[in-house]
C-alpha cells in the first residue's frame, strides 16, 4: 500500500535542542497532503527523515511502495554537474547506484585505469536494471520541459538550464514515474506562473501518494487534499482541502479553550514525553541525555506556572514606513538589456505597486537589477526621481555583507541599540535565532531578516525579487499587509499569484522579447495563460510611439 505512517517522531539537530517531538500523522494511498508551518519548525526535516537521508532520534516512519524524492534545492548544489548526474539523484536507489558506477567506469576507461572489463560490467548492470528505459524517460521529459534540445545528458551541464527548467524537468520525471509515493520539498520554487499552473494540473492527475512542503497558497488551494500542521513542537491534521484549512484552524483555536486549559494540556504532554523518555533510558542508557533534557523542559515549564492571559499565536509584525518622493519615481526610456527584450519606455509614479511578470529567462531580474543601479542597460536610460531611496530584496538572499555575522549584529547595525534590535527580531519571529550566523538560518528566516533590514533602513522605493518564495504563509501575509500600508513605491518580480493580486498593474516580458503594459491582475493572469490574448493590448510606450 502506498501510504505514509509516522508515529511519535522526535528529532534534534546535532548539538541543538529538540526541533520537534510527538509528530504523528498518516497519509492514505492517493492523498496529496501538504505540510505547513512557520519557517524553521522542521517541515523539510520530516521529508528528509522519510527519504532516509537522516535518522530520527525516536519514533517510527514507514512508507509503502516505491519512493522518489525531490529536495527544494535539486540541481542547485553543483551547477557544473551533468544533467545525468542531477537526474540520477531522483532515480530509485538501485538505478542511481548503477548509474554512478557507470560514470565512474567511464572515467576509468578514459584515463586508462580500466581495461574495459569494468566498463562492460557497469554498462551491463545499467541495462539490466532498466537504465536505458530511464534514459528514454529523461529524453521524453526534456522534450516537454526544456527549451533547447538535449542531445547528450552525460555532457550537458546543469548550469546550462535555468532554475525553472531544472525544476520542471525533475517534476516531469517524478510525476510521470509511476512511483507509489512522492516526497516533494518546495516543488513550486523557481517556477514561473504558467509552469505552476501545469504543476497543479499534473499533481491533480498523478495517482501517487504525495507529501509536499509548499508556501504557494494558490497551489495549496488547488491540490492539497489534506493538511499536516507542524506547530508547538508537535503537529495536528486537517483532513480536508487547504481551502477549508484557515476556518478549521480558527475553530481549533477556539476549542483549545482559555489559558489555563492550554497550559494544562501542554503540561500533560511534556510530562508524558518525559515519562516516555525515562522508560527508554531505563532500557538503553544512550537515551539518558534525552530523558534528562525532557525532564528539564518539563520542570522549567511547570516552574513558570500557568500564564494569566491565553497563549497567542506567533504573529509577524512588519512595519514598512517609507517616505515621500517626487511624483515620478522611475523614468524608463528606450531600455533594452542584451537581447532579452525589445527596447521599451515607461514611468513609475509614487505609490504605485508594479509587478514584473513573464516566463522564466525573459530578463525580469536583470531589469530589476538595472532599476537598482547594479546593471547598466544595453540601450536607453533609467532615471530615478528626486528624494528616492531604493532598497532591494534578492530572490536567493544573496547578501555577502551578512555572511559570518549574527542576526542581532546585522540588525544592530541599523538600530544602533541591542535592546531595540531584539525587539525588532521578536516582531519577525527571529528572537530565538538572534545569535545565529546568517548562513545557518533557514531560507525563510533569511528572507524575514532581509525584509526587516529593509524596514529599518526606511526606503521609499522597494525592489523585490520573489519576496515570498521562502517565506512561510503567515510571513507572506504579514508582508502583504505591510506593503498595503507602505508610504512608497513597490516594484516586484513574483510568481506568487496571491501576492501578485495585491499589486496595481503589471509589465509582462514574453519569450519573444515583447514588453506589454497590463492594467490589472485579471488581465495579467489571462495574458500569462494565453499570450495570444495580449495581441490587442497596447505595448509599453516606446513600442507604440
Amino acid at each position: 500500500m502506498s501510504s505514509i505512517v509516522i508515529s511519535d517522531l522526535d528529532y534534534a539537530p546535532p548539538g541543538a535542542d529538540s526541533l520537534f517531538f510527538d509528530i504523528s500523522f498518516n497519509v492514505s494511498p492517493g492523498d496529496h497532503a501538504a505540510i505547513v508551518g512557520a519557517n524553521g519548525v522542521g517541515k523539510s526535516t520530516i521529508l528528509r527523515i522519510l527519504s532516509g537521508e537522516i535518522e530520527a532520534d525516536a519514533g517510527d516512519a514507514a512508507i509503502g511502495g516505491t519512493v522518489l524524492t525531490m529536495t527544494q534545492d535539486v540541481g542547485m548544489g553543483n551547477p557544473d554537474a551533468t544533467l545525468r548526474e542531477m537526474l540520477l539523484d531522483i532515480a530509485v536507489p538501485e538505478l542511481a547506484t548503477a548509474g554512478r558506477e557507470l560514470i565512474a567506469a567511464e572515467h576509468a576507461l578514459a584515463d586508462g585505469s580500466d581495461d574495459g572489463m569494468g566498463y562492460a560490467d557497469a554498462i551491463t548492470k545499467w541495462g539490466d536494471l532498466g537504465g536505458y528505459e530511464l534514459e528514454a524517460q529523461w529524453a521524453a521529459a526534456a522534450e516537454r520541459s526544456v527549451k533547447t534540445p538535449i542531445d547528450d545528458f552525460s555532457t550537458r551541464l546543469v548550469h546550462e538550464l535555468s532554475g525553472g527548467e531544472r525544476k520542471r524537468l525533475v517534476l516531469e520525471l517524478l510525476l510521470s514515474s509511476g512511483a507509489d509515493v512522492l516526497l516533494l520539498d518546495e516543488p513550486d520554487n523557481y517556477l514561473d506562473i504558467p509552469t505552476r499552473v501545469w504543476l497543479e494540473d499534473a499533481i491533480r492527475a498523478c495517482p501517487a501518494t504525495i507529501l509536499m512542503v509548499s508556501h504557494d497558497r494558490s497551489l495549496l488551494e488547488r491540490v492539497a487534499t489534506k493538511v499536516v500542521v507542524v506547530e508547538g513542537s508537535g503537529c495536528w491534521v486537517h483532513g480536508g482541502p487547504y481551502t477549508t484549512f484557515p476556518e478549521a484552524r480558527a475553530q481549533r483555536q477556539l476549542q483549545l479553550g482559555d489559558a489555563l486549559k492550554r497550559w494544562e494540556q501542554e503540561e500533560r504532554r511534556l510530562h508524558a514525553h518525559m515519562k516516555t523518555m525515562k522508560t527508554r533510558a531505563a532500557q538503553n542508557f544512550k537515551n539518558a541525555t534525552k530523558a534528562n533534557a525532557a525532564e528539564t523542559r518539563w520542570n522549567k515549564f511547570v516552574a513558570k506556572g500557568p500564564p494569566p492571559p491565553p497563549v497567542r499565536d506567533e504573529n509577524i509584525h512588519v512595519k514598512l514606513r517609507g517616505a515621500d518622493s517626487a511624483r515620478r519615481v522611475l523614468n524608463i526610456v528606450d531600455v533594452a538589456i542584451d537581447d532579452l527584450f525589445f527596447a521599451f519606455s515607461d514611468e513609475v509614479h509614487f505609490g504605485e505597486r508594479v509587478g514584473l511578470i513573464g516566463p522564466n529567462g525573459t530578463g525580469k531580474t536583470h531589469l530589476l537589477r538595472a532599476f537598482a543601479g547594479e546593471l547598466d542597460p544595453t540601450e536607453g536610460s533609467i532615471g530615478l526621481g528626486p528624494r528616492t531611496s531604493v532598497g532591494t530584496f534578492t530572490q536567493i538572499n544573496d547578501r555577502p555583507d551578512f555572511l559570518g555575522r549574527e542576526a542581532v549584529e546585522i540588525v544592530k547595525e541599523r538600530t544602533r541599540d541591542e535592546e531595540a534590535s531584539m525587539r525588532s527580531l521578536a516582531r519577525y519571529g527571529l528572537a530565538n535565532h538572534a545569535r545565529q550566523e546568517f548562513e545557518t538560518l533557514s531560507g525563510g528566516q533569511k528572507a524575514r531578516l532581509e525584509v526587516l533590514c529593509l524596514e529599518l533602513e526606511g526606503h521609499n522605493v522597494l525592489l523585490l525579487d520573489e519576496p515570498t518564495d521562502n517565506l512561510d504563509i503567515e510571513s507572506s501575509e504579514a508582508l502583504e499587509k505591510a506593503l498595503d500600508g507602505f508610504a512608497g513605491t513597490v516594484i516586484a518580480v513574483s510568481h506568487d499569484r496571491t501576492f501578485l493580486e495585491t499589486l496595481d498593474r503589471f509589465v509582462m516580458i514574453t519569450d519573444d522579447g515583447d514588453v506589454y503594459s497590463l492594467p490589472d491582475f485579471d488581465v495579467a493572469m489571462d495574458a500569462l495563460a494565453n499570450p495570444a490574448s495580449v495581441a490587442n493590448i497596447k505595448l509599453a510606450k516606446s513600442l507604440t510611439e
